[in-house]
């Protein structure tokens, strides 16, 4: 069975930063990518960042040159660097992965969602 578990959410001042972790466990063939993603209160869930194994990597617009997301494929964990924070990043932020998790079988799996909240 595959567990994504997130980490490292919180309150933030505008301007601020925080860095996401997400780490996948279970059983794992392969790892095609994995991601962020945000629903805010009000919106639909929308694609933060995701990155393939390979390292294609695509951003929203809104996240462009303050956001990176990064690997460590070895340990099955993404990270997402959040910068220059804004009151519109505030969200739960959803880790996602794309898995192969046997021959044939291809899945998509999310975490459990951690709240990041920019406020003064």
């Amino acid at each position: 069975q595959v567990q994504l578990v997130e980490s490292g959410g919180g309150l933030v001042q505008p301007g601020g930063s925080l860095r996401l972790s997400c780490a996948a466990s279970g059983t794992i063939f392969s790892i095609n990518a994995m991601g962020w993603y945000r629903q805010a209160p009000g919106k639909q869930r929308e694609l933060v960042a995701d990155i393939t194994r390979t390292g294609f990597i695509n951003y929203a617009g809104s996240v462009k040159g303050r956001f990176a997301i990064s690997r460590d494929n070895a340990k099955n964990t993404v990270y997402l660097q959040m910068n220059s924070l804004n009151a519109d990043d505030t969200a739960v932020y959803y880790c996602n992965a794309d898995l192969w998790v046997s021959y044939g079988n291809r899945d998509t799996y999310w975490g459990q969602g951690t709240q990041v909240t920019v406020s003064s």
